[in-house]
């Protein structure tokens, strides 16, 4: 491309002499340095864009726009492009591949880029942005059309009459124009020939609509802008455009309304917009045009879910119009899966989950909606925009017998896929009988580290649908997930999510009638508040339990809670009491051939043997236990059994064998993917070091340990507690 070797030579001039490089300059104007570059050194024509932009960047008055005539002679670059906003925030990485995608040049015809995105998410902006950028390096000008392929109330603009409109553009008169589609195409190939045009086609609404708009002329570009991936377009560059970062959305909103700019509550305000760009423009110039409001004002109005939307239209603009027309571009059975999706109670739906709400496989159906940017997809996991469930919810009507059946599924799958899992978790554990028939969609689980994995993933929604359960009046559902939660957030420690599903479950185990699982759900909730150190709540919890498992007889359970209360006594210091209660209850276990529950509290027992400074009948004690522990493939109790084993071997001055039982449990901890234990060993290894006055060594296990888990209670912890204790000494 010939350019102007005067006006670069001006250029270059006035940039060195405000000492900023390529780059800088580059990214005050929004060109890129490729072209900036060409139009120094003459090989690319500059543009009075530009020319303005570079003058006030480089306080060079209108020195360069002077040597740029305007185009009115014959022949001058024609560019239709509309002007790009003001208000253009980040995307730094977008434009930088969508000028990459259109600078390398492709056998047989010109780069085409595709920018796809659900609506509202900025394609249209991005790319006048980028088109803006790039534009001075086609003699022949920039086309562009909007096809209007997802505008409300508008018909798509058929390729005919696309080019139709081009052709006109490029000269030829409407006498001369074909009437046949295929015919236009073949002269608009012809007339594109020879040609520097870049043709911006945006709101595409399929590859059909795109494909006859594409020259065959190689020094030619296309970008395109579309809600679906159009993927059929094989030759194409395919950049898919997420919504922006919280601090980009947050500049984004300022830009457009830089009053109260500061108020910490715009963070918030971009949130429940969902950060979707169009979302943001219109909460933004609401705030603009409403002198009496704040921030905070603003916030409050969104707060409100269901009338969210409502405020997110300023009259002009409509996020929720904006997503009307891609749902109802869905053919019937996909839009219904759309629609029952948003019974999920969680963010993020797993197949196995889609499955069962849709009562069949959904491949396909999940490919479709992918594809058409209603959902997106990160690990094999599915999300939908906030802003577009809360549409979806708001325009769907579901009959409540199909909306029942759907829920029934969808907790059948979520309780099967987590008793599946726990049976890894915790495989000793007894667990009430539980059919299904047929058996429910389930993800893929076939040992432990799958089972933790998989759980680690899920546990938000696995809560969700418990509490959804109970409040709904899925009573046996609601317990049985929290029973089957339990192992997993023993070994996670996850305490809040543990006590409120309990709460909830115990709930309705008695609204179901059934006084075994309220009891047992007690003593779960019991164990959950113990665990995080509440031992009033615990106690209380355990008592509840007992009386119940006292009035069915129980004596399981009977025991069971009479062996939690003497953990309590334990832990207020009235170790006594405990070694008797939990004699008791291993005297039973044993008796009743329980050898899981017997290993449990012979372990249990000899935590409160150390704490009387019994320490060689607590050894004893931890070798039968770490022995039952292996033999019945416990890994997590057999690592918990190792930490009691070397604190008290470190209490009994033996360092060596501490070490070595400290790094056993650590590994074994790391093995079955509890970082809570894993961290109390190396608590300890750092406690045996102070110990053997090796401080370096100390400092370095104890920084491993918080890493790991950062607050370990040294109520519950006695490693802690010696930690804390060697701290204070120093």
């Amino acid at each position: 491309m010939a350019g102007d070797p005067a006006f670069g030579a001006e250029l270059r001039r006035l940039r060195l002499d405000a000492g900023l490089s390529l780059t800088e300059l580059a990214g005050r104007v929004h060109y890129s340095k490729g072209y900036l570059s060409k139009v120094e050194t003459g090989l690319a024509n500059p543009n009075r864009t530009l020319a303005g932009l570079c003058d006030t960047e480089l306080g060079s008055g209108s020195t360069l726009a002077e040597l740029v005539p305007l185009p009115v002679a014959p022949g001058a670059a024609l560019s239709t492009l509309p002007p790009a906003t003001a208000q253009f925030v980040g995307r730094a990485a977008e434009l930088a591949e969508i000028e990459t995608a259109l600078e390398k040049p492709v056998f047989g015809g010109p780069p085409v880029c595709v920018v796809h995105g659900m609506a509202g998410v900025g394609k249209t902006a991005l790319a006048i942005r980028a088109a803006h950028r790039i534009q001075g390096g086609f003699a022949d000008g920039t086309l562009f059309l909007d096809l209007r392929g997802h505008t409300p109330g508008a018909t798509p603009v058929g390729a005919g009459a696309a080019l139709d409109r081009f052709l006109r553009l490029l000269g030829v008169r409407g006498e001369q124009i074909p009437a046949d589609t295929d015919d236009r195409a073949a002269l608009f190939r012809d007339r594109t020939r020879g040609r520097e045009l870049l043709l911006v086609l945006d709101n595409a609404r399929s590859a059909e609509q795109v494909r006859l708009l594409v020259p065959a002329e190689p020094a030619c570009r296309v970008l395109v802008t579309s809600r679906h991936q159009l993927a059929a377009l094989d030759e194409a560059h395919h950049v898919a455009l997420d919504l922006p970062s919280p601090a980009e959305a947050a500049a984004l909103f300022r830009a457009v309304c830089p009053r109260d700019g500061a108020s910490p509550e715009i963070g918030s305000v971009v949130e429940r917009c969902g950060r979707l760009p169009l979302a943001i423009r219109i909460a933004a110039a609401k705030l603009r045009t409403r002198p009496s409001w704040r921030v905070a004002e603003l916030n409050r109005r969104l707060a409100d879910e269901p009338a969210r939307l409502a405020v997110l239209d300023d009259g002009e603009r409509d996020v929720a119009a904006a997503f009307r027309l891609s749902c109802e571009d869905l053919p019937a059975p996909r839009r219904r899966l759309l629609e029952l999706l948003t019974l999920f109670p969680g963010t993020e739906i797993g197949h196995w989950a889609a499955a069962a709400l849709a009562g069949g496989e959904v491949e396909g159906a999940l490919e479709h909606l992918l594809a058409s940017h209603l959902l997106s997809e990160l690990d094999g996991r599915y999300r939908m925009h906030d802003l577009l469930r809360t549409f979806v919810r708001a325009q769907t009507e579901i009959p409540a017998a199909e909306s029942d059946a759907a829920l029934s599924r969808l907790l059948d799958a979520g309780l099967f896929a987590a008793m599946r899992a726990d049976r890894f978790v915790a495989p000793q554990r007894f667990r009430p009988e539980c059919t299904f028939d047929p058996e429910p969609p389930a993800p893929e689980i076939h040992d432990e580290a799958a089972a933790v994995a998989w759980l680690r993933e899920e546990w938000p929604n696995l809560v969700a649908l418990c509490l959804l359960a109970g409040e709904r009046g899925f009573h046996s559902h609601c317990w049985r997930l929290a029973f089957a939660l339990r192992g997993y957030f023993f070994l996670a420690k996850l305490w809040d999510p543990w006590i409120e599903t309990c709460l909830r479950a115990v709930d309705s185990a008695r609204a179901d009638g059934d006084g075994w699982a309220e009891a047992v759900t007690l003593n779960n909730l019991g164990t959950a508040f113990s665990d995080r150190g509440e031992l009033d709540e615990a106690a209380e919890s355990y008592r509840r339990a007992l009386a119940l498992h006292q009035r069915i007889d129980d004596q399981h359970g009977v025991h069971t809670g009479l062996s939690n209360l003497a953990w309590v006594e334990h832990y207020r210091g009235d170790h006594d009491a405990a070694l008797r209660g939990l004699l008791a209850a291993r005297e039973y276990y044993e008796r009743i051939g329980n050898q899981r529950n017997a290993a449990i509290t012979t372990r249990g027992i000899a935590i409160v043997e150390t704490a009387l400074a019994d320490y060689a009948s607590a050894l004893q004690n931890t070798g039968d236990a770490l022995a039952a522990f292996e033999r019945l493939g416990l890994d997590m109790d057999a690592a918990m059994t190792l930490n009691a084993r070397a604190h008290i071997h470190h209490l009994a001055g033996r360092l060596p064998e501490a070490t070595a039982a400290y790094s056993a449990a650590r590994d074994r901890s790391l093995e079955c993917g509890s970082t809570y234990e894993a961290a109390r060993a190396e608590t300890g290894l750092g406690n045996v070091a102070a110990s053997d006055a090796r401080e370096a060594d100390a400092a370095e296990h104890w920084r491993r340990a918080a890493d790991l888990h950062p607050a370990l209670d040294p109520l519950m912890v006695p490693e802690a507690e010696t930690r804390r204790r060697a701290l204070e000494s120093r």
